[in-house]
């Protein structure tokens, strides 16, 4: 390390990486400079209106979200690092943050998506002598480490995809926890963190019913890890309770924070390694780190192909007959369709935040096959509304159902025959279509 460097501040930017344990950023910014601070921004851009007519944020992500900030604020503490939260524009703030505390260098999560890089690039307009280190921390394949020559050579199909970076790829190591600041390290500024109010979204109380009842934050993560892993060895039947419609225990539900960052698949994958060596080796401990493959697949899908996952016609380039009518998104969104099925699932997200996989599949196809509406309507819908949204995932699995992605057979749902498979009873249909 330098002389400049050792008198060098550093700041750490936080956006969909919210945790401490496994954080390449903040690692790297507190090894090569003598200190770092911390900033989160709670970007007004992300709680107005789409052109879909849906708030981008929705109260249930952002519930999550502030708690998870909270969370995150404590934890940076432990280490006497100041995490400064705003409620601006980041290229709005970042200027005097930068001249106060004469930042050198800003250390971040390497995001693609379009919106995520017009931000970034007017972060950097106002931040001309800072240095910017981005990393790649949301995967599990590091793109390096992936057998292909560059983004273009990723397959169209996910099972080819899977069997070569299965046969050729590892996963990293975690990475270590930072060492404790100095203690004058820390900033006197305080800054509050919005509520729900501040970002113009009401108050609620979790719904009974809800299939994810928990809160945000990487202890939050942990404890649930803890949890399905360890203490219910839950783990050992996931692939038989996964398509599950009722309750917390069917899925490991560590979905939400993994979009947030909040938890590393990395972290997941090594705690799924060591329950397989201590406990039980089998197809359940396969198909978790088979979905985050998938959860891969669909970053790498986007890296590929760029913008065109947010068009019309998808990355297959298909011309298909969609309509756009708002009597029937009404009737959709309020479960309100002839699929009983399909209602209990709208009525669930509409009333949680949360649906499960399996509904999230009939969910879609019955809108983009059945319905033939707009696949991108839909899927704003899924944006705003879903505690676990993350932009890759949700946009290519909409793709993926509704004939304009990745899926080689293109499948339609047969609405009926999921209802009497996943639910044969009728007990989540009565549960989310009676009066309560």
């Amino acid at each position: 390390m330098s002389e400049k460097q050792k008198q060098s501040t550093a700041l750490v930017w936080f956006t969909k990486d919210l945790r401490v344990r496994d954080n390449h950023s903040l690692l790297k910014a507190l090894k090569e400079n003598q200190k770092a601070i911390a900033v989160y921004c709670f970007d007004p851009r992300n709680f107005s209106n789409t052109k879909y007519g849906f708030k981008k944020t929705e109260k249930f992500r952002a519930k999550f979200l502030i708690e998870t900030v909270k969370n995150l604020r404590k934890n940076l503490q432990n280490y006497n690092i100041t995490l400064l939260v705003f409620h601006e524009r980041p290229e709005f703030i970042f200027s005097e943050i930068i001249q106060k505390h004469n930042i050198t260098s800003i250390y971040c999560q390497k995001e693609w998506t379009s919106e995520e890089i017009s931000v970034l690039r007017k972060v950097k307009q106002v931040s001309p002598n800072c240095n910017f280190i981005e990393t790649y921390d949301q995967f599990l394949f590091h793109p390096t480490d992936i057998p292909f020559s560059s983004f273009s050579e990723i397959p169209e199909v996910f099972t080819n995809f899977r069997k070569k970076v299965e046969d050729k790829a590892e996963v990293r190591n975690c990475v270590d926890y930072p060492e404790i600041q100095p203690a004058n390290n820390l900033l006197e500024s305080h800054t509050e963190i919005p509520n729900l109010s501040d970002l113009g979204l009401e108050e609620f109380e979790v719904d009974i019913r809800s299939a994810f009842p928990f809160k945000g934050g990487e202890d939050a993560a942990e404890e649930r890890l803890q949890e399905y892993f360890w203490e219910t060895q839950n783990l050992k039947n996931y692939k038989q309770t996964r398509n599950g419609l009722l309750g917390s225990e069917y899925s490991s539900k560590l979905s939400a924070w993994l979009a947030n960052g909040s938890i590393s698949p990395r972290f997941i994958y090594e705690e799924v390694k060591r329950f397989e060596r201590e406990i039980v080796a089998n197809e359940s401990t396969y198909w978790l780190v088979f979905e985050l493959l998938w959860r891969d697949y669909f970053k790498y899908v986007s890296l590929k192909h760029g913008s065109k996952i947010f068009q019309l016609k998808g990355i297959s380039n298909k011309s298909l007959d969609w309509n756009n009518n708002s009597d029937i998104l009404k009737i959709w969104i309020e479960g309100k369709t002839k699929a009983p099925f399909v209602n209990a699932n709208m009525k669930e997200i509409a009333a949680t935040g949360f649906m499960s996989n399996r509904g999230r599949q009939n969910v879609n196809s019955f809108w983009a096959k059945e319905l033939l509406q707009d696949w991108r309507i839909g899927t704003a819908y899924f944006e705003s509304m879903l505690i676990d949204y993350d932009v890759h995932s949700n946009w290519g699995n909409w793709m993926y159902n509704s004939g304009v992605g990745n899926d080689p057979r293109d499948r339609k749902f047969n609405i009926q025959k999921q209802a009497e498979q996943y639910d044969p009873q009728g007990e989540y249909q009565e549960t989310w279509l009676q009066d309560f």
